[in-house]
């Protein structure tokens, strides 16, 4: 008797719980095929299913995988390489699939990955890309291995290539692009260490004359994120966020080091643009080796000084993506130190962010992007 009551009980949970799971499905692919149909002229190649398999010979040789899935090495009829990503959690009805066929699918820039098609069947979504022989930037920069390692040249190069792509991005093509998720994991390298920005995945379309853009919700990677997608009170949200985000991957070039290093030796050097800031004001060195040429020592001072800039507090007192272009490729004696940074990690800050390393790095991969309510 007891276990027909359970099932009674049950069963109309169950059945709505499906049926809302179909019509999630049923809206995110309708919304999708409305979109592919709506702007077929900007489309790039649409592959099948039955393509993606032959491409990757039924994904036999995989890169790399992510809160996203998974990313495979395939190669077209043509011989050329490519990188699929097939998506495995799409978020917002798809969103996500639709933001990179809409971003990248329209612009052609030397300094963004170039999408060469899509495939979306039924439940099965994949992006197809320019393959990048040299991987992201953060197995460069963060690399222990030796054979890794890139040249404080290649670096600064780097850094310039992908200020111009977000220079492009911002104000190069018919509509405003913002990234809102800039980072070494989203840059790519091709065979001649040529940065690509990539994964537009959060990316947000805007007419060229809109300054200010409205979110829902915070979005980006941990450490990366403009403060004005949580504060609202120190300024509105609008490309400054990329700008922003481009510093704090500018200080981690210059460095070759996180941000934020909660087990460093000293509590000064947990929060690395604090230590840095100080260092530049007291005129010492920031390399740690003496053996450090001239010219990459003025190299690694000009980027640490612009990426200063590009992390200010307030989203006004951040230079422009070509202003940062004009600085990066100005001598780095006529810049100047800009304020100190406002947001730094002080007092019980810097013991929290000790206690709750292993677990926080446990919890949250740092290649993972967010959507954070705001």
């Amino acid at each position: 008797m007891y276990s027909g009551a359970k099932f009674t009980v049950v069963a109309p949970f169950v059945v709505a719980f499906l049926i809302y799971m179909w019509r999630r499905h049923h809206l995110s692919t309708f919304a999708i095929e409305e979109f592919l149909y709506n702007h077929n002229n900007l489309m790039p190649i649409r592959y099948s299913y039955s393509d993606i398999k032959k491409m990757t010979k039924n994904f036999k040789n995989k890169l790399g995988e992510g809160g996203y899935g998974s990313v495979f090495k395939g190669k077209l009829r043509s011989g050329r390489l490519v990188a699929i990503k097939m998506l495995s959690n799409p978020k917002g009805h798809g969103q996500d699939f639709i933001n990179e066929i809409a971003t990248i699918g329209r612009i052609h820039h030397v300094n963004v990955v170039q999408l060469v098609g899509f495939c979306f069947q039924g439940s099965k979504r994949a992006l197809v890309y320019d393959f990048m022989a040299n991987g992201s930037l953060d197995n460069h920069i963060f690399s222990k291995e030796e054979t890794d390692s890139i040249s404080c040249g290649t670096i600064f190069e780097i850094s310039l290539g992908v200020a111009r792509g977000i220079e492009y991005l911002h104000g190069g093509c018919c509509m405003q692009i913002l990234h809102f998720d800039i980072k070494p994991h989203n840059i790519l390298l091709d065979e001649n260490f040529a940065p690509k920005v990539s994964d537009f995945g959060l990316a947000r379309l805007c007419p060229l004359e809109n300054s200010i853009v409205s979110l829902t919700a915070a979005r980006g990677t941990l450490g990366y994120i403009a403060p004005e997608l949580f504060y609202k009170n120190i300024g509105g949200v609008s490309y400054k966020a990329d700008v922003y985000s481009f510093g704090m991957l500018l200080m981690e070039m210059a460095s070759k080091r996180k941000n934020l290093n909660a087990v460093a030796e000293h509590s000064s050097q947990i929060y690395f643009p604090t230590w840095a800031y100080d260092k530049l004001s007291e005129g010492k060195r920031i390399e740690e080796t003496e053996d450090i040429v001239e010219e990459d020592s003025k190299a690694i001072k000009k980027m640490l000084i612009v990426a200063l800039w590009c992390i200010q507090l307030k989203p006004s007192d951040r230079p422009s993506m070509s202003k940062v272009i004009e600085m990066l490729e100005g001598e780095v004696h006529c810049l100047q130190l800009p304020p100190k940074p406002s947001l730094c990690l002080q007092g019980n800050q810097v013991e929290h962010a000790q206690e709750t390393f292993h677990q926080t790095q446990s919890s949250l991969p740092s290649n993972d992007s967010l959507t954070l309510p705001r």
